[in-house]
């Protein structure tokens, strides 16, 4: 009887175009992986631009942005990615030209997806500036485009998210109404126009009898996606309110009032929210929303020396940059006050976003489920690894300034008189410290830093974190800045020029003194491509 012998059809059997569909459904982490198992598969990945192009965007922690079509193809992303990220790391830059604005108040100004927004003095007038480069070729000719808008209602505060588009006012409602505010949602391009995608043109915030007791109630804001939220809180922050709305969908909002002092938020995820106070960070669930939120899971801050304590805690977080990285630092600033200090120092922890949702899960390993009565996982059981710690004299606005996994700081400290000051720039993805460290890659006027922590042992009890090493790059050039942005491949510097003059005393037969005034400001961009 005749046999017929069985074919045993192997993967490498495949043709080479199923074989890539199959590689093209891996993520880049995978790829590299798969690219270890063999020569063949090696070389297939290899011979792929949208396959190498996916592993260099994990490498890189970015999302393709834009996606490949058929005027950007997969090889010239790629090629526009590694050449951006090789210029970080060699500090090489393109100037544009600066470009002069008006004069305005350091503490009016909102600054965000290179737009610059402020309030003119004493209308309801908003003014916006966004420097365009008016060709692309590494042309220093640059140009500014300016717009503005004006309200009917006294604006109380405003934001805008660049990536949507999106303005949001805060104005005071109308007299009668049994609420404080009403909030206005604008296209940001076109500020007399209602945002499309807005359930409603304005929704009501902030009942009357709430508005009395917090009386004028502090305000900060955070928009994520579909989500925006407003904390109201009194001086102390102790009375506290806090409203989140899905401004895409009609009468959907919630009204939280925590048992604990609140300082700040930030949304990390679309349905996880960052909650900061004296003590302890708090992760809170949306999954629930509007319903409730539920509290996941508590941190402890690093505890103080007496007779120290926290006066202030920010968070600070590169909430635009979130649609174009997989995962990104997050800087909480802790100012301290003391009776002790002859200033007040500020000191500021970095924290990857990942890695504190995955202590999620540590939290409920350890404790179960959070609640206002459960403990804090305590610093020394999260703090020393997963964070690290920088601290100054004062708070700083040219510092820790993060764009995904990339912090840019003007070098040094700045306390009396403005002096020009290099770039910093502070690399923490793991990938390229673990190629640094096996001698890999660019190290030209580059330097690894780990296992070293601030001086921190005159105002804590406990040691500072260490744990996120990182590459650090410094300019040979330098700036006076007031403040920047680093998004992208660009660092916007709003940067000014100033003369001393001679004042009079403040009081009879004082001495006379030389005051530095800002003559001239101006936007200064620096193009890492």
């Amino acid at each position: 009887m005749n046999q017929v012998g069985r074919a045993t059809l192997e993967l490498l059997d495949l043709p080479v175009e199923i074989l890539i569909y199959i590689l093209s459904h891996l993520d880049g982490y995978e790829l590299a992986q798969a690219r270890q198992v063999c020569h063949n598969i090696r070389h297939m990945i290899d011979s792929s631009s949208e396959l190498l192009y996916s592993i260099d965007l994990k490498y890189f922690n970015s999302i393709s942005f834009p996606s490949p079509g058929p005027d950007r193809t997969a090889s010239s992303l790629r090629k526009s990615l590694r050449q951006s990220e090789f210029a970080w790391q060699k500090a090489e830059y393109f100037k544009h030209n600066p470009i002069s604005i008006p004069d305005i108040r350091r503490e009016a100004f909102m600054w965000s997806g290179g737009i610059l927004a402020f309030k003119v003095q004493n209308e309801n007038r908003l003014r916006f500036f966004q420097p365009q480069v008016t060709n692309s070729d590494h042309s220093n000719s640059t140009s500014l485009r300016e717009w503005g808008c004006q309200l009917d209602s006294e604006i109380q505060f405003s934001t805008f998210s660049p990536t949507q588009n999106l303005l949001i006012f805060l104005v005071r409602a109308s007299p009668g109404e049994s609420h404080a505010y009403d909030l206005i949602f604008r296209l940001l391009s076109e500020p007399d126009k209602v945002h499309p995608e807005a359930g409603s043109a304005a929704v009501k915030t902030l009942d009357k009898d709430d508005f009395e007791l917090l009386d004028p109630p502090d305000v900060s804001f955070s928009i994520f996606g579909h989500y925006c939220g407003i904390l109201f809180s009194d001086a102390f922050m102790v009375d506290v309110v806090l409203q989140i709305w899905n401004w895409k969908s009609q009468d959907t909002s919630l009204c939280f009032k925590p048992a604990h002092e609140v300082m700040d938020f930030s949304f990390l995820t679309n349905e996880i929210i960052l909650v900061v106070n004296s003590e302890e960070l708090l992760l809170y669930s949306l999954v629930d929303f509007p319903d409730a939120l539920h509290l996941t899971a508590k941190f402890s801050l690093p505890a103080l020396r007496t007779p120290f304590e926290y006066e202030m805690v920010r968070i600070k977080d590169s909430v635009s940059s979130h649609s174009h990285m997989h995962n990104h630092i997050i800087t909480i600033n802790m100012k301290i006050f003391g009776d002790d200090l002859t200033n007040e120092p500020c000191v500021t922890l970095y924290v990857e976003r990942n890695a504190l949702l995955k202590l999620q899960s540590t939290y409920t390993r350890r404790y179960g489920k959070a609640s206002d009565s459960s403990p804090s996982l305590p610093w020394s059981e999260w703090g020393l690894k997963y964070t690290r710690s920088f601290r100054e004299y004062s708070y700083d606005s040219c510092k820790h300034v993060v764009s995904g996994l990339r912090a840019v700081s003007l070098f040094g400290s700045q306390i009396q008189h403005p002096v020009p000051r290099p770039l910093c720039i502070r690399d923490f993805n793991p990938h390229r410290v673990a190629d640094f460290k096996a001698g890999n890659g660019i190290r030209w006027n580059q330097r690894l830093i780990e296992g070293e922590s601030c001086s921190s042992a005159d105002l804590f009890l406990e040691s500072l974190g260490h744990g996120l090493p990182y590459i650090e790059t410094i300019t040979e050039e330098k700036f006076l800045g007031l403040k920047l942005i680093a998004e992208g491949n660009k660092v916007m510097l709003l940067s000014f020029d100033f003369v001393g003059r001679l004042r009079s005393p403040a009081q009879a037969g004082g001495p006379h003194f030389v005051a530095n005034e800002v003559v001239d400001q101006s936007i200064e961009t620096l193009n890492f491509e």
